[in-house]
């Protein structure tokens, strides 16, 4: 018989350091997070899941938090019904045992269905958000802020990683491909892109 609990870490989800720490002192043995970047297969979720035995707890920041729609709910209750385990959802003021919670009415557990699919979308829709920024912004080096040395590491590295002479020259902010060409020259980069052409230093 063991205390478990569980948080989704969402990025919009400001309760998280408050119920972990409720947690602890409820005497979990162990608070499993799951981090944003997971939220799709949610690993850390299913194996608590499998690892679940009887008599067990289980201690979630709130149902929202834990599942991802009614269905997940369902199936959770289902599973710690079989397997005799005790659930806790902190902020819904649930417990299966009716013990920590005692005034909380079947109007309150109703409205807590009901609310669900909603919590849940704007939960998993703020995370989302976040994570598309988080990898789609970048902070770009512009051709005036490179100094002339970090330009032609920059070119010469290009070169070696397989990119074409047009995007070099593009992407570098030099004049023309011939001054390409004489960064090149100038590391002694070996040239061998031109079909025909026996590699070697461009003269």
């Amino acid at each position: 018989m063991a205390k478990v609990g569980y948080i989704f870490e969402a990025n919009s989800y400001d309760a998280f350091d408050a119920d972990k720490e409720w947690m602890r002192q409820y005497g979990c043995v162990q608070v499993v997070e799951e981090s944003v970047g997971h939220e799709t297969l949610r690993p850390r979720w299913k194996q608590l899941m499998s690892n679940l035995e009887r008599g067990d707890e289980l201690v979630v920041s709130k149902f929202s938090n834990a599942v991802r729609g009614l269905r997940e709910l369902a199936a959770l209750i289902e599973l710690c019904r079989i397997k005799v385990v005790r659930i806790i959802s902190i902020h819904d003021k649930i417990d299966t045992d009716n013990k920590l919670f005692p005034d909380t009415t079947p109007a309150e557990v109703l409205s807590m269905f009901g609310a669900l699919p909603e919590e849940v979308a704007v939960l998993r829709k703020s995370s989302d958000k976040i994570i598309r920024l988080q990898q789609s912004i970048s902070i770009p080096i512009t051709k005036k802020s490179m100094s002339k040395t970090e330009r032609d590491k920059k070119i010469v590295d290009m070169y070696n990683n397989g990119h074409s002479i047009r995007d070099i020259w593009k992407e570098s902010g030099v004049r023309s491909k011939s001054t390409v060409y004489s960064i090149l020259n100038k590391y002694k980069v070996q040239l061998n892109r031109t079909p025909g052409r026996v590699p070697g230093i461009r003269k």
